[in-house]
């Protein structure tokens, strides 16, 4: 192979042109945009591993998971039965299992099982801010560090008073910042009302009445808006649902 020769002005361009390229890759401001490719093609090994699985075994390959445990944490899948089993082979990098911050899950398990990701940082920043809340509530007669009540029954938290400034959160689908809102319990949960409406502007389409809007996000995308409340189309905007007391 013949060695190219570039004179210096040549060289600073390539050079330049490199870095900026280089730099371009890292402005994505959501995990799912900077590693879109690796997920998709890990969601699909593993998709192709439960339908085989389901296929030859009869059963999907889940964890036990209690009754009460919601809909976007509840069937994590047992990688390491299917990778021991053959079914898979190997784990996947972004799997928590590897030392990734994904769970591998699925949703719509009675009819069409599908394979989806639970960001693992989206759970433990609302627990970390779920811990800070009930230490709240125990100190203070059972009273919540509540903020502005911005849906009906819902509230943001007063981070002073909970202690709560330094514990941030980042959409799994944007890279913008989400806030945490809690009900009238105090139990917490990550609003994703930013993310569903860029959902819907991005689909044209006007939401159908009485339909949870976080359909729009597992449609849009790998990630289950795990840690959130139902939501519905109300007065043009989405508006998660308050548990009923």
């Amino acid at each position: 192979m013949k060695k190219l020769k570039f004179k210096g002005a040549a060289v600073v361009f390539m050079v330049l042109l490199l870095l900026a390229s280089s730099l371009s890759g890292c402005m994505y401001p959501g995990k799912e945009q900077q590693t879109g490719s690796s997920y998709r093609e890990s969601v699909k090994r593993v998709q192709e591993a439960v339908d085989e699985y389901q296929q030859q075994e009869g059963l999907l390959p889940i964890m036990n998971a209690d009754e009460s445990t919601p809909r976007y944490e509840k069937f994590v899948i047992d990688l390491g039965k299917l990778h021991e089993m053959g079914y898979l082979d190997e784990i996947p990098g972004a799997a928590f299992e590897k030392g990734g911050s994904a769970y591998f899950l699925i949703l719509d398990e009675e009819t069409r099982p599908s394979v989806r990701l639970m960001d693992i940082v989206t759970v433990q920043k609302v627990n970390d801010v779920q811990r800070q809340i009930n230490r709240y509530k125990s100190g203070h007669g059972g009273n919540l560090p509540a903020a502005d009540e911005i849906y009906p029954g819902l509230f943001t938290i007063d981070a002073r008073q909970a202690g709560t400034g330094s514990i941030t959160l980042k959409s799994i689908y944007s890279g913008q910042p989400l806030q945490f809102i809690m009900d009238k319990n105090g139990t917490v949960y990550a609003d994703y009302s930013p993310d569903i409406m860029s959902a819907i502007d991005k689909n044209g389409v006007s939401p159908e009445a009485n339909r949870d809007l976080r359909l729009q996000l597992e449609q849009a995308s790998y990630y289950v808006p795990v840690k959130s409340l139902p939501y519905y189309w109300v007065d043009g905007q989405p508006v998660p649902q308050s548990p009923q007391p």
